[in-house]
């Protein structure tokens, strides 16, 4: 894990499984770099493989793995002036409602009171996502407004805590007049936590 690269896999794979090649095209590297990263990772336990035809098909080795992440990514928070500036400046300076929890989303779901939006692509979204949420990647959204209630707030999710495509999604809603909000983290955490989730099939 202390390679860059396979972080990266890592949290591509938290937002569900993946064959190599998409891997491959998510993280930039090529496929063969990509299978000896994932052979590490495998060797570790890190990541389970199944094949599906040609194919390997690659998924997290442990429900936990996002949260170890997630504990990488708050030592940063902690110890690192850039990321806290990344943080400050891209999400505090941008963003000051305060994000949803987990939680509270899952009251004002299970109350009916809230329209959840995934703004992941929508292979991620297909991958699995929060029971419930709409896709509505972040580019599709203009022509997607028209079919969202405006009588109700929208949470809008992404990849994780610093994802932006969440923060962009929210502020295009308040420009034209929605009331939202989005999640203050993001699917991988939200799976972590057992909670519902639904993979398209």
């Amino acid at each position: 894990m202390a390679s860059p690269g396979r972080l990266e896999l890592l949290e591509t794979l938290a937002q569900g499984e993946r064959s190599v090649e998409a891997l491959s095209r998510a993280s930039g590297m090529s496929v063969a770099n990509t299978s000896h990263h994932l052979q590490t990772l495998r060797d570790a336990g890190l990541v389970v493989s199944r094949k599906e035809g040609l194919q390997v098909i690659y998924n997290l080795g442990d429900d936990q793995i996002p949260a170890v992440l997630a504990g990488i990514r708050h030592v940063a928070e902690r110890r690192s002036a850039e990321v806290e500036r990344i943080v400050r400046e891209d999400f505090g300076s941008r963003d000051e409602v305060t994000p949803v929890k987990r939680d509270e989303l899952l009251q004002l779901v299970r109350s009916g009171e809230v329209t959840v939006i995934d703004v992941r692509p929508e292979e991620e979204f297909r991958a699995g996502h929060i029971e419930g949420a709409l896709n509505v990647p972040l580019d599709s959204l203009p022509r997607l407004l028209s079919k969202l209630p405006k009588q109700q707030e929208i949470v809008a999710y992404c990849r994780g805590p610093y994802c932006m495509f969440a923060l962009e999604a929210v502020e295009e809603l308040r420009k034209q007049g929605y009331r939202a909000r989005r999640l203050e983290e993001g699917y991988p955490e939200w799976k972590a936590s057992h909670l519902p989730v639904k993979k398209e099939t």
